[in-house]
């Protein structure tokens, strides 16, 4: 009978006297009842230190180790495969001759894995041994495109950097060397190079967070969250520190959150980071969010937005008064919408004041208000003294409560364009929101000139679209006429493959869809007799054309612009 991977690693273990009976037989019944790899439990639950498993592994199964920090890689071996498979089989790719491909592995006894490589790769697999947290390290490293410079920058900061912690004890920092180390040229170097890498990649937001052994760092790209480096425990204070003195922050204040900004300038403009520090178990978590003030030039034409609502939006703006609303989830575009709106009406003729918490972005020619609830300048307050000013467009960052919406509505009704936001899930539901926070229905019905909701898409990466099939029962179950596939400009469906401008996701960008209906008789008759959403709704398709959000995402999807996976995703809820 032949022997399993399994009983071949329990036999290393026992053979090897690494690991006692009782300590097995607990790993065997975890693995029994969660899954996962024997090799990695026994690791996890410290039955077994993961180098003497390797070394223990290399003897038994005649696999050579090797010591992945002490190794060089070059960037043409990386590139044979790519990082989503390297960091889902836990493995490197180190050399090549010939026809034959070397590959460290922390657990060579996947046989899945090994398979999957030589039909990628086309190429013989030999097999070496190397630790988890190596490989990690070295995918950190070779496949993100900064890591070996960060590397290699930090080598040059001193060992004896690192704040050492007593059990049971509150961290005890040296407030003074902290803040001296932050202004090394190296920490300088890796703070520096971290950003530039972020805003070269698209990222929206980076994270900079601490854990028990390290500092992990990774970048939003196109709404999803991807790791792209891990620094040493020893420089965390230190890289933390300096993002704190870049943003003006107190850097000896570590309990409690802090909020700061700081500018850069990047290839000719001038880019705007927010900056948000969380006390967290091990240090303080950083999140910088990226505001690029030439991204709201382009107008609204140019947010992707499909001809129909966005004329529908033109008619809203043309009004000199009333209110318009934009609703939709946290990180749906909503702020960005109103921004370039904004900077399209923005003209010396016009008095316009924005109330926002935070300001995201500094717009020249318009007066912006910080929100400080904890000095009493909540959006309430803050609405009352902006309306004393005479203005002609007043943008709320998000109507919150009863007296933010009553104040906002009875401005419109006075003269005034109100701009703001609302969480809901369509836009319809934002008019029974108002009502839901205590707003008469009439108010709501005299004020309110359109109401809108919107989400970001991902598009098709260009450089490795592929055609797909698609079945039209498939089709038509999710919503597609046969006449609009008829009429279509494209012949094929497309998926991205994968590649390096995209990060091996197939997407590369995203677009803005938009469903929004202007306030008519009717609607307004609707509102007075507190119907539900789904009827306002339902008379907005049907009568007014709206197009929902479900419709404009098939748009996309039909004229090759994005997936079909990703029109369920962003619009599940329809």
């Amino acid at each position: 009978m032949i022997e399993s991977f399994r009983d071949k690693l329990i036999n290393v273990l026992v053979k090897g006297k690494l690991i006692k009976q009782k300590d097995l037989d607990k790993a065997l019944d975890i693995q029994k009842k969660l899954g996962g790899s024997l090799g990695k439990i026994v690791v996890e639950k410290g039955f077994i230190s993961e180098k003497d498993l390797m070394v223990a592994m290399s003897s038994q199964l005649n696999i050579p180790p090797i010591d992945l920090s002490k190794y060089k890689i070059d960037k043409s071996i990386t590139e044979l495969i790519p990082e989503r498979i390297a960091k889902q089989y836990s493995l490197v790719p180190i050399s090549k001759i010939g026809r034959v491909l070397t590959i460290a592995m922390s657990d060579p006894l996947n046989i899945f894995a090994i398979d999957d490589i030589k039909i990628l790769t086309n190429y013989k697999i030999d097999l070496v041994i190397a630790t988890e947290n190596d490989i990690k390290e070295a995918i950190n490293n070779y496949y993100g495109s900064h890591g070996l410079e960060i590397s290699k920058i930090l080598e040059d900061v001193p060992e004896d950097i690192e704040i050492e912690k007593a059990e049971d004890e509150e961290e005890r920092i040296d407030v003074s060397e902290v803040a001296e180390e932050s202004q090394k040229a190296p920490i300088v170097k890796v703070v520096s190079l971290m950003l530039n890498e972020a805003l070269k990649r698209r990222a929206s937001d980076i994270h900079i967070e601490p854990s028990e052994k390290f500092l992990r760092v990774r970048y939003r790209i196109d709404g999803n969250l991807h790791d792209v480096l891990t620094l040493p425990k020893k420089n965390q204070n230190a890289v933390i520190a300096r993002l704190k003195i870049m943003s003006k922050l107190d850097i000896t204040e570590t309990r409690l959150p802090q909020d700061g900004r700081f500018k850069i300038n990047f290839e000719g403009h001038e880019i705007d980071f927010r900056v948000s520090v969380l006390p967290i178990t091990f240090g303080g978590k950083v999140v910088l969010r990226v505001l690029d003030k030439s991204s709201l030039s382009i107008g609204l034409d140019k947010l992707g937005f499909l001809p129909g609502p966005l004329n529908t939006f033109k008619t809203a703006l043309a009004r000199p008064y009333g209110m318009i609303l934009v609703t939709g989830p946290t990180g749906s575009g909503k702020s960005t919408t109103l921004y370039s709106i904004i900077n399209q009406i923005n003209a010396p003729e016009r008095n316009i004041i924005t109330l926002e918490d935070p300001v995201e972005y500094e717009v020249e020619g318009i007066t912006q208000i910080q929100a400080k609830a904890e000095i009493g300048l909540t959006f309430a307050s803050g609405l009352k003294s902006v309306l004393r000013q005479s203005p002609d467009v007043v943008m709320v960052g998000e109507i919150r409560d009863f007296e933010t919406a009553d104040i906002a509505i009875k401005a419109s009704l006075t003269g005034q364009l109100i701009l703001s936001t609302l969480h809901t899930n369509d836009a319809a539901s934002a008019i029974t929101r108002l009502i839901d926070m205590g707003v008469e229905p009439f108010l709501v019905a005299s004020s309110l000139v359109l109401s809108s909701a919107q989400r970001l898409m991902r598009k098709i990466c260009q450089n490795c679209k592929e055609e797909i099939d698609i079945s039209k029962n498939v089709l038509e179950r999710i919503g597609v006429r046969p006449d609009e596939i008829a009429k279509r400009p494209i012949k094929s469906f497309y998926k991205g493959k994968g590649c390096s401008r995209c990060s091996n996701t197939g997407y590369y960008g995203r677009l803005g869809i938009l469903e929004a209906f202007l306030i008519d008789d009717k609607i307004r008759d609707m509102v007075m007799k507190k119907a539900g959403s789904d009827d306002i709704k339902d008379y907005a398709v049907k009568q007014l054309c709206m197009k929902t959000l479900r419709d404009n995402a098939l748009e996309n999807f039909v004229n090759g612009v994005t997936t079909l996976e990703e029109v369920l995703r962003v619009t599940s809820e329809d």
